[in-house]
């Protein structure tokens, strides 16, 4: 006699990036097994796999889950581990008025937001009439930060770059990967002045991120600071 299924909730989000509605599960038993065993082996290609797998076993809406940037894999991934092992964080603060007196603060995963500072966009102007339109980090990038805890090498910056960029235009012409090589694409970055070249940093480093913003009073003086933490690896710390 076959055994009962037992069943597991369904879930609702809006993604950061668009706003649209997906469902979403629990991970089971033996996904998340997959995954440990997986981070415990540290064999790359077998960590990316897992957490693919276990995303998209999860999300239960007709969506291209590899093509979503990373912002939304992190919001996605925290919400369904909230879904699966609890919602709640359990974080260790040290006060930042006296540096040393420790501060037990719990933080609930579904008040994370991911926010988008003001002026971002991915379109990046080089001059008043060529510009690039840019791809966020997508999944490889996510696992790689997030997982596997990979930095970009000085060599890999420009290459990155690159990999990242969806359009060329100028004032009479679009140019995108139909029309334009990745060796195309570099000798376009490597001949930007470093102005030019800091606008592109800026697209980086303004993206949206998922962010929690907190205050903790120490115990010991009544002083109160205020503490942001950003990027999923900080909330497991």
């Amino acid at each position: 006699m076959a055994l009962p299924k037992v069943g597991y909730p369904t879930y609702e989000l809006d993604l950061p990036s668009t706003g649209k509605k997906i469902k979403y599960r629990p991970f089971v038993v033996k996904e998340e097994k997959v995954l440990l065993l997986a981070l415990e082996g540290e064999n790359e290609d077998e960590v990316k796999i897992a957490v693919k797998d276990l995303i998209k076993n999860c999300v239960l809406s007709r969506i291209k889950v590899d093509e979503l940037p990373s912002f939304d894999l992190e919001y996605i991934f925290l919400k369904i581990r909230a879904a699966s092992v609890g919602e709640v964080v359990n974080m260790t603060i040290t006060c930042r008025d006296d540096g040393k007196t420790q501060v037990e603060h719990n933080i609930d995963i579904n008040k994370l937001e991911v926010t988008k500072p003001e002026g971002h966009s991915n379109k990046i102007m080089l001059n008043e009439s060529t510009g690039m339109i840019m791809k966020y980090p997508s999944m490889e990038r996510f696992v790689e930060n997030e997982f596997l805890n990979k930095t970009i090498k000085t060599d890999d910056v420009f290459e990155f770059i690159a990999n990242s960029i969806d359009q060329i235009f100028d004032a009479e012409e679009v140019y995108d990967s139909s029309t334009t090589s990745k060796k195309e694409k570099l000798e376009f970055i490597e001949n930007l002045t470093a102005k030019q070249f800091e606008s592109i940093q800026q697209f980086y480093e303004t993206m949206p991120k998922l962010q929690y913003n907190f205050t903790v009073k120490n115990p010991n003086t009544g002083v109160e600071s205020e503490y942001i933490i950003e990027g999923m690896q900080n909330f497991f710390a």
